[in-house]
């Protein structure tokens, strides 16, 4: 198939483009880098199955036209996107602007060739969870931040898609995904944040009282999850879950990684009004649907998210 993965080099862009390509497709990665690193897909550059790295935007109208009128793409994971909770808080404007009008000129490009479109949106858009079976796709959103809010109104425009032109959309939420190639510093993931600093003897900080939890679904249980959306009709304007279907607390997390709760440290809360106090991810329906369930347990994620830092990683 011809793909183009928007965000590809970015952290779960990295593992959706590994799979694509081990799978035999031909990979198009489109990424503005603002978020992503080149070193991510560098051991793909000499890959038969890559067919270009585009340094560029999905906000590039004309750009956007000149690769699908060339490559008449079949399939678009389109994961491109600001991704930072505080940031859309400090500077809204931008996150708009990359996360629903990015989409709306992506899916006008799907509309005219008929390409499916995979949508990443987020379990950020979730209100919190009060039920120990997990929140299903029927649980009610709170866009608490403009992150979130940009990501529901793309979502709602990405299924309007599907109803008004017919054309074969699906929404994916993901919950907190971690791993190997994410970022250990301040725009990661909490799981490689707490490893990097476990591992160079600093504290492990903890935003507001640590209660708050997680489910954490390890990035290559993430990346076959997303590929598999592409590739099935049966969720074609549909709105899809994936996670572990276990949540941790951020204390319990802190103290699995360090080993010793002298440090731990607690900080106040950068945005205490955006905080989801429990996820906990119900993954029925991409079961049902896509015969999908996470494979790495959260001990065994944590070993070989660990490992991969220890050897050097990415800055």
């Amino acid at each position: 198939m011809r793909i183009l993965l928007t965000g590809g080099a970015g952290f779960i862009g990295r593992w959706v483009a590994k799979r694509l390509l081990d799978e035999g497709h031909q990979l198009w990665i489109l990424d503005d880098l603002s978020n992503g690193r080149e070193a991510n897909v560098e051991e793909f550059r000499n890959h038969q199955g890559l067919r270009q790295f585009i340094k560029g935007t999905i906000l590039d109208e004309a750009l956007m036209i000149s690769l699908f009128d060339e490559h008449k793409f079949e399939i678009c994971y389109h994961l491109g996107a600001s991704i930072n909770v505080q940031d859309s808080i400090d500077d809204p404007k931008t996150t708009f602007d990359n996360d629903t009008v990015g989409t709306f000129i992506v899916l006008e490009q799907c509309r005219k060739h008929n390409t499916k479109v995979v949508f990443m949106s987020t379990c950020m858009v979730y209100d919190r969870c009060s039920d120990e079976d997990g929140i299903t796709e029927l649980h009610p959103t709170k866009p608490a931040s403009p992150y979130a809010g940009a990501k529901v109104a793309a979502e709602n425009m990405v299924l309007s898609y599907y109803y008004a032109y017919d054309l074969p959309t699906v929404v994916i939420r993901p919950f907190n995904t971690y791993g190997p190639f994410q970022k250990t510093g301040g725009e990661g993931g909490v799981v490689a944040i707490f490893i990097n600093n476990h591992l160079n003897g600093k504290d492990l900080c903890i935003y507001g009282e640590g209660t708050q939890t997680r489910d954490l679904l390890y990035v290559e249980d993430c990346a076959r999850f997303v590929v598999a959306a592409g590739f099935s009709n049966t969720v074609d304007g549909e709105i899809v879950n994936a996670g572990l279907g276990k949540d941790i607390s951020i204390n319990e997390l802190a103290l699995q990684i360090a080993g010793d709760a002298s440090r731990i440290k607690y900080v106040e809360h950068i945005h205490p009004q955006s905080e989801i106090q429990k996820l906990l991810c119900n993954s029925s329906k991409a079961k049902h649907l896509l015969k999908w369930e996470p494979e790495v347990t959260l001990e065994e994620g944590i070993a070989r998210t660990t490992e991969w830092i220890k050897s050097g990683g990415l800055d």
